[in-house]
């Protein structure tokens, strides 16, 4: 099977296939991808982040439903912890996420973080690709939900959505966490329990202390995703962010900025991978380290042999 070709198709076994080579890191996943780039570009990507306990993977079913009443397909990947046993997600979020397995204009990903502390799978952006190649209108990239280290998804989507949910606890020290620095839409989850009113001020009094009037002033909405609340309205304040990102050309700039940080990690990741490779397995590394033990040599030389001889190669 031509993968890349079969998906490109329409094979919702092919796009399967590409996202597990992607994710295996298998001799054809770099084929694959070389195939499908071109096709890629079109989606609209929605991440969507916050800590565990939010209510994420509800609301994420939520608004793939409310999307396909719109008549648009969506894919969602669903960041899961990795097991500790196989490697692979644990899939937690896709079986919250049953009702819509059924639906041919949906699909649904789990992933495992497999080391990443941002909340992403390293693959992810691969994996978007390969939904966005497949015909996607609508990507949903749900995160695993790590707290304030979960900063990685503004690699990733268009609009950032964070999500929070009264009662977690110190409500202050959550609205200081970096993680709210990256959010274009602010969510409050469960918003008819106690605190939700309280959470609700902290935030918009927290989004108006810098001082400065931005063209786009994150909004805090309120809904009850186990209750399809607030979730049309919600869907509304995504497309309008989304008609902000096009009519200011702030979407080019992330789209830009995104495409220079992407190839700056994959030069990074080959440079590792070659240094592993030649350095490290050889035994080379050991020798360098004795030398600069024993004072026979320096760390700065030593890095600038292994840059020559890298050049030279």
């Amino acid at each position: 099977m031509d993968i890349a070709q079969e998906l490109l198709n329409g094979n919702r076994l092919a796009l399967t296939r590409a996202i597990t080579a992607i994710e295996n890191e298998t001799d054809v996943a770099v084929e694959i991808m070389k195939k499908l780039y071109p096709h890629t570009g079109h989606a609209f990507v929605l991440g969507i982040t916050g800590p565990p306990g939010a209510g994420k993977s509800t609301l994420t079913d939520r608004l793939a439903r409310a999307y396909r009443n719109q008549g648009k397909t969506v894919g969602i990947i669903a960041i899961d912890p990795t097991s500790p046993f196989t490697g692979g997600a644990i899939l937690g979020d896709r079986i919250r996420m049953n009702s819509l397995t059924l639906d041919e204009g949906v699909f649904i990903r789990s992933m495992g973080t497999r080391g990443s502390l941002g909340g992403l799978s390293h693959k992810t952006a691969d994996a978007i690709k390969a939904m966005d190649a497949f015909g996607k209108d609508v990507i949903i990239v749900e995160t695993v939900g790590v707290g304030q280290s979960e900063v990685d998804i503004v690699k990733a989507a268009d609009t950032t959505m964070v999500v929070m949910v009264p009662g977690l606890g110190d409500d202050i020290q959550a609205i200081k966490a970096g993680i709210l620095e990256i959010g274009d839409i602010f969510t409050i989850n469960k918003a008819d329990l106690d605190g939700a009113d309280k959470l609700y001020t902290e935030l918009n009094m927290m989004l108006d202390l810098d001082g400065e009037t931005p063209d786009w002033r994150p909004p805090v909405k309120k809904v009850m995703a186990s209750r399809g609340e607030g979730i049309n309205e919600l869907v509304d304040t995504i497309t309008e962010h989304q008609n902000y990102l096009v009519e200011s050309g702030t979407l080019a700039i992330r789209r830009h900025k995104r495409a220079k940080n992407e190839l700056l990690d994959r030069l990074s990741a080959s440079i590792g991978s070659y240094i592993t490779k030649h350095i490290v397995e050889t035994g080379e590394l050991d020798a360098y380290v004795k030398d600069i033990e024993t004072r026979q040599n320096d760390p700065y030389t030593v890095v600038n042999t292994i840059m020559d001889n890298m050049l030279k190669k």
